[in-house]
């Protein structure tokens, strides 16, 4: 009886210890979270799209979003992609095929950035050699435009890099990147995909 007692007290015990290590809520950690937020694009108006339905060449095409935001696929007709993520138009178009395709397997990929080429870009400032606003390319990443920046002055403070984001709502969001491990230990943790809009800053350091 006793041994029965000390087994369950153990397993209680690391079951504590568990929860105390997840925080007992199961939220992910913040660097994902952060990730997952600077992952996100939203379509605009005049981007072009290249929808894929597999199996199903008929039904795949490139399209332009027009003003009122709409894209037109074949069969189903229109589709709202103006305002909306890819997943989300992917997840639309396949809802609207289940009548006609058993199984639909729905891609949705972002192949010219044409919404507002201003707003679009890509602005480096701070403690880099050259201070730069370059065009956004799918894929570009924090590094990627740092590096078209001409790199960092040997001023810069680059462990308290921040990228700066606008929501939808005007509110501006920061992340922290800490470029230092980025460029001298290839720690890529931080290298956030950019969006249009952000703006990367290299603080220069104090003396």
């Amino acid at each position: 009886m006793k041994n029965l007692s000390r087994s369950l007290a153990l397993c209680l015990s690391l079951l504590l210890a568990a929860c105390a290590t997840t925080g007992g809520s199961g939220a992910p950690p913040k660097p994902d979270a952060d990730l997952q937020a600077v992952t996100t694009y939203h379509i605009g108006v005049d981007d072009q799209l290249q929808i894929t339905v597999w199996h199903n060449p008929d039904l795949s095409v490139s399209v332009p979003v027009r003003p009122d935001g709409m894209i037109t696929v074949p069969l189903i007709g229109d589709v709202v992609a103006g305002g909306k993520t890819p997943d989300e138009v992917s997840t639309a178009i396949k809802d609207k095929l289940q009548p006609y395709v058993r199984d639909p397997q729905v891609a949705v990929i972002l192949i010219a950035l044409r919404s507002n080429e201003y707003l679009s870009r890509v602005r480096v400032t701070g403690a880099v050699r050259s201070p730069i606003s370059i065009p956004y390319r799918q894929g570009m990443t924090v590094l990627d435009a740092v590096l078209a920046a001409g790199g960092i002055t040997e001023f810069a403070a680059s462990d308290r890099t921040e990228l700066y984001r606008k929501g939808d709502a005007g509110s501006v969001t920061s992340y922290a990147v800490h470029l230092d491990k980025i460029l001298q230990k290839g720690d890529l943790a931080n290298n956030y995909p950019v969006q249009p809009g952000d703006v990367i800053t290299v603080p220069q350091r104090a003396f």
